[in-house]
């Protein structure tokens, strides 16, 4: 049986409540992801899906080790990273990428497009000086399809779909395994929405990628995710493949979920309709 390439038993996530810190001494903890335990087949998408404060963002992040876990087992590639130091998981970093919401806050206003694609090559050792990192950039944005023109551009000057492209793109620079995609086509219009969708379905295939997808929209996760969980409150209440879930949901949690989020009857094909 192939293990999956991510792993987590009894994953816990706590943060400093600042709100009940006493005049002396250290803030309390507070848990907002309590013990989950999720599996992650290579090559697989997994939708999180839940309410605002569900969690969903702190998995995200913990999953790439932006957030130090503070108990339970995050197990990569058969090895627990749960609590590595910071300078053990800098190889392992290129493996592990994440694609933000809000690319506008995302991207360093200060940088062109190109110093932006090329700063992660830097920082690996990757792409020989300064013009080859700069070819590499040139290739990332065809890849997402974008223009090499836009290499001496600023965010500022790209609409929010062509950010989202561009953070896309600095998410694929390091050839990585395993990317968590945290609600990145919200804020955009239904047809960017589609476009972006159309990519990130295409890039998984031909990189092979395996996939966390963070997403509100129910109908998005039902056409992209192959599984999904569904957390409540720091817990994964329902997990499984995403048509069973859908069809015939078992948790009273997921239940409410689905009637109260407006569930379109969703066409075949309707992320290549958008594109035509």
């Amino acid at each position: 049986m192939t293990l999956p390439l991510v792993r987590v038993r009894g994953l816990r996530v706590a943060f400093p409540d600042r709100a009940r810190k006493p005049l002396l001494g250290a803030a309390p903890m507070i848990e907002v992801v309590k013990g989950i335990d999720l599996d992650i087949p290579r090559g697989c998408a997994l939708g999180l899906v839940g309410e605002s404060g569900s969690g969903k963002t702190t998995i995200g992040r913990a999953l790439v080790r932006l957030v130090r876990p503070s108990g339970g087992e995050l197990i990569y590639d058969g090895v627990d990273i749960a609590g590595w130091p910071e300078e053990r998981m800098h190889p392992l970093r290129a493996k592990l990428q994440i694609i933000f919401q809000d690319p506008q806050s995302s991207l360093n206003p200060r940088l062109t497009i190109g110093t932006t694609l090329a700063r992660p090559l830097q920082a690996f050792g990757r792409g020989g000086g300064r013009a080859g990192r700069m070819r590499r950039a040139a290739e990332l944005l065809d890849i997402v399809g974008l223009p090499a023109t836009f290499l001496d551009r600023y965010p500022h000057e790209l609409s929010g779909g062509q950010r989202q492209r561009v953070g896309i793109a600095r998410a694929l620079a390091l050839e990585p395994e395993f990317i968590v995609a945290d609600e990145i086509v919200s804020g955009l219009d239904v047809s960017t929405q589609a476009q972006i969708l159309l990519l990130l379905r295409r890039l998984r295939e031909e990189f092979n990628l395996t996939l966390v997808f963070i997403s509100h929209d129910l109908s998005v996760v039902r056409v992209l995710c192959d599984r999904v969980a569904v957390l409540s409150a720091g817990e994964v209440v329902e997990e499984g493949d995403t048509a069973a879930v859908f069809a015939d949901p078992r948790h009273a949690y997921t239940r409410e979920l689905l009637r109260s989020v407006p569930l379109p009857e969703v066409e075949e094909g309707w992320i290549m309709a958008e594109r035509a």
